[in-house]
């Protein structure tokens, strides 16, 4: 047990340790320690240390952990690929202070907690939603409370005991405000990092999460394992005073929201929506559901700040869509909600994705067609990347569609990970490349479209996508 007097870290590692993919550098905020800060800081003391951001050395971590001496170190590990680097932050951990308690959370370990759990430098592994679990954990080792009974795993008398996943928070609202106060939050509202569609119309800018759980079940996707399959949603009013608070202390001018399902209760959305529109703050959302989408809906986004909605169709194929994937989109419908959103002037982008298990060069080149016949915006075109413990992964392990090598610790999401008789990753890799191109640059109008939205110049965007194709070159030379 520890003394009352106790100190947290919570740790962004540096992912850079490992094996680093410019691909999968998109903009993290760790939004997650700030809300998980704010579940413990009335009972202990804790700071939040983000290496990632300050690109801190391993030597850098060690300095800054004696300097602040915590009784616990709590590791936040968002996918399989940078999993390496939470591993050598709990080894730091204990080499400064082996009496240091190490806890891993986030998507890495609750979809790897048994894994995870083999290396002895980590003594708790949290499975599932972890804010009720940490202020629980924390009251334990305070001797104030008793050891969670569901959602870690950890070691008793050599053996390792896993009890499952945490419970669902079903009241979203119960959850305080994430102490933003903890870390320096300009330093991630101003930055500029790679150009892209989905970058922010106006800085400061803030990323923010509505909601949790997906009732739909992609076969691809974890979310199912991470945040259940039920959809749990915060009130309009409560994200909106998020907002209030940012726009007030920060200076925020613009939204990304990063929900799986924002519009999955059309009422919430809309008054939502509507109180966006009285803090006149521009916003843009990623990967909405084509099939929640209607003309009245895109109407009331347009007048209340959107300019950019990324809507996720993933195939042409109605075979790879319901026997595959099992994604109810109906393609009639996706030709009229890109046509809704054009008509009302918001940016349309779609995502689509080649290299399914069992899928064949025509379904292929049926989804490359049918994302060019749409006139959409902007066109995002990515190989199949199957990730552990989904339906998915278990179909390419049925059917042998992992290419030689395949290692999901090692992957480069710019390249195909999958291979069968018809094709090889290879293959997948240049075709995703070459219609990328040449869909979304076949006319002077759209790309000045695309450089608009990038906020950047033609000639700018020149350089971005002959540097695409430089790379796509390089990675098949590499791999030779």
């Amino acid at each position: 047990m520890i003394k009352n007097d106790l100190k947290v870290l919570l740790v962004v590692p540096n992912f850079r340790w490992t094996e680093w993919d410019v691909n999968t550098l998109w903009h993290y905020i760790p939004y997650n320690l700030c809300l998980l800060a704010s579940m413990i800081r009335d009972i202990c003391d804790v700071k939040i240390l983000d290496a990632n951001i300050d690109n801190l050395t391993k030597s850098d971590l060690a300095d800054k952990i004696k300097e602040y001496n915590p009784n616990i170190i709590g590791i936040t590990i968002l996918m399989d690929q940078y999993g390496k680097a939470g591993h050598i932050s709990a080894q730091i951990a204990k080499e400064v202070n082996k009496d240091i308690i190490t806890i891993f959370g986030g998507v890495y370990a609750t979809i790897n907690s048994d894994y995870i759990m083999k290396d002895k430098n980590i003594d708790i592994v949290v499975i599932g939603e972890g804010e009720y679990i940490l202020r629980n954990l924390v009251l334990y080792f305070k001797r104030e409370g008793n050891l969670p009974v569901n959602g870690i795993s950890y070691r008793k008398d050599g053996l390792v005991i896993n009890t499952g996943h945490s419970s669902f928070i079903s009241d979203l609202d119960k959850l305080p405000l994430p102490a933003y106060d903890l870390v320096d939050l300009k330093k991630y509202i101003y930055l500029k990092d790679r150009k892209s569609v989905d970058s922010p119309p106006l800085y400061p800018y803030m990323r923010i999460f509505s909601s949790r759980g997906c009732p739909i079940g992609c076969t691809f996707c974890q979310v199912k394992d991470i945040m259940g399959k039920s959809f749990r949603k915060r009130s309009a009013e409560n994200v909106l005073k998020e907002i209030r608070y940012l726009m007030e202390n920060y200076g925020i001018k613009s939204i990304i929201f990063d929900d799986d399902n924002l519009i999955m209760d059309r009422q919430r959305a809309i008054d939502l929506f509507k109180g966006l529109k009285e803090l006149k703050i521009l916003w843009l959302a990623i990967a909405l559901a084509a099939f929640k989408l209607d003309k009245g809906l895109f109407k009331i986004m347009k007048e209340c700040g959107c300019i950019y909605v990324d809507i996720a169709i993933e195939s042409a194929s109605p075979r790879i869509l319901k026997d595959i994937i099992k994604k109810p989109i109906n393609l009639n419908k996706i030709k009229e909600v890109v046509s809704w959103g054009k008509e009302f002037g918001i940016f349309i982008a779609g995502n689509f994705m080649i290299g399914f298990p069992t899928e064949t060069w025509e379904e292929i080149r049926k989804t490359i067609k049918f994302a060019e016949e749409l006139d959409m915006d902007y066109v995002k075109i990515f190989d199949v990347i199957p990730l552990r413990h989904t339906e998915l992964w278990d179909m390419c392990e049925e059917h042998g569609h992992f290419k030689k090598g395949f290692n999901q610790k090692n992957i480069r999401w710019n390249v195909g990970q999958l291979e069968s008789n018809e094709y090889n990753s290879n293959d997948l890799t240049i075709l995703r490349a070459y219609e990328w191109d040449r869909i979304n640059f076949s006319s002077k109008e759209k790309i000045e479209k695309i450089a608009n939205r990038m906020n950047i110049s033609c000639d700018k965007l020149e350089d971005i996508t002959r540097e695409t194709r430089k790379n796509v070159v390089d990675t098949l030379i590499g791999n030779q």
